[in-house]
């Protein structure tokens, strides 16, 4: 009787946490943060090439170099797609970066990869899978993920446009509770799998070290080259390395939804998760002592 209603929970529990995590998002959104990159078009279109397009280029070259197969190769791929995580907002903030610049890059992108994160992850099912590729509906899951990320986005911004003090006041309350939503669904995610994420980690770690390592380089050095400002330049940095694994891991369990725990595609979501803090944060402090000299 518990295995069958473990799914229903998973099921329940793994949409509405996210759709929490987004609808706090757009509660410290408002349409400015929008026009934003329209005022910025090099810093906007540099942030878009290096998460939207370089990121999943470099994650399909790891893969590929690093031999990664089947469900594994396609969950890296979905991670890859996905959006910045809502944590490069404060990170952002703690490098004394263009923190304005971030939550604008989070919010387009939140929005665009709607389109492509469904078209990227079925190419990705088509190449990495072949035959033993699931049935997948782009259409259906791009609306699926407009209705549990894009909408309560917009929810979010119309809760601040008609009551900013109440937005004000909820939003640190509502960033405690997504914050530990996230930290349960990511350890639930390598509990749900824990037997494929040990026998995978050792190439699946390395590939996402590696793949975080790269993102940071890429974008920072980029940035720098086409002559932004140092606090744009690790905005774009941060915003390339910081993905949102809640995204994925959702994604992953919508694909493949097993009869327990959470989807085999969920894993490197899962795995990303916890170790781009472990690199992303020196690369701050490195970043912050640098400009202090």
């Amino acid at each position: 009787m518990e295995e069958k209603n473990k799914p229903m929970i998973i099921d329940i529990f793994l949409p509405i946490s996210l759709i929490f995590i987004m609808f706090t998002l757009g509660l410290g959104l408002t349409l400015s943060d929008f026009i934003n990159l329209i005022h910025k078009p090099k810093p906007f279109f540099i942030g878009i090439m290096n998460q939207m397009v370089i990121l999943p280029l470099v994650a399909f070259i790891i893969i590929s170099l690093m031999g990664i197969t089947k469900e594994i190769a396609v969950g890296m791929m979905i991670l890859a797609s996905c959006p910045g995580g809502v944590t490069s907002n404060m990170i952002t903030k703690l490098a004394k970066g263009d923190t304005a610049l971030s939550i604008s890059y989070t919010a387009v992108i939140s929005i665009l990869t709607i389109f492509t994160l469904p078209i990227i992850t079925g190419l990705s099912m088509s190449h990495f899978m072949g035959a033993d590729a699931p049935p997948l509906n782009i259409l259906s899951l791009g609306l699926t993920m407009f209705f549990i990320t894009a909408v309560p986005v917009g929810i979010g911004m119309l809760v601040r446009s008609k009551n900013k003090h109440f937005a004000d006041s909820f939003e640190g309350t509502a960033t405690k509770i997504s914050t530990v939503l996230f930290i349960i669904i990511i350890l639930g995610a390598l509990a749900s799998e824990w037997d494929t994420f040990i026998n995978n980690f050792l190439q699946l770690g390395p590939a996402i070290v590696l793949l975080i390592v790269m993102m940071l380089l890429i974008a920072y050095t980029s940035s720098n080259w086409l002559k932004m400002s140092n606090k744009q330049s690790i905005t774009v940095a941060i915003e390339s390395g910081i993905q949102n694994g809640t995204v994925g891991i959702t994604v992953g369990n919508l694909i493949i939804n097993p009869v327990s725990g959470l989807s085999i595609l969920s894993i490197p979501s899962g795995v990303y998760s916890i170790l781009m803090y472990f690199i992303c944060l020196p690369f701050v402090f490195w970043y912050i002592k640098r400009q202090s000299k």
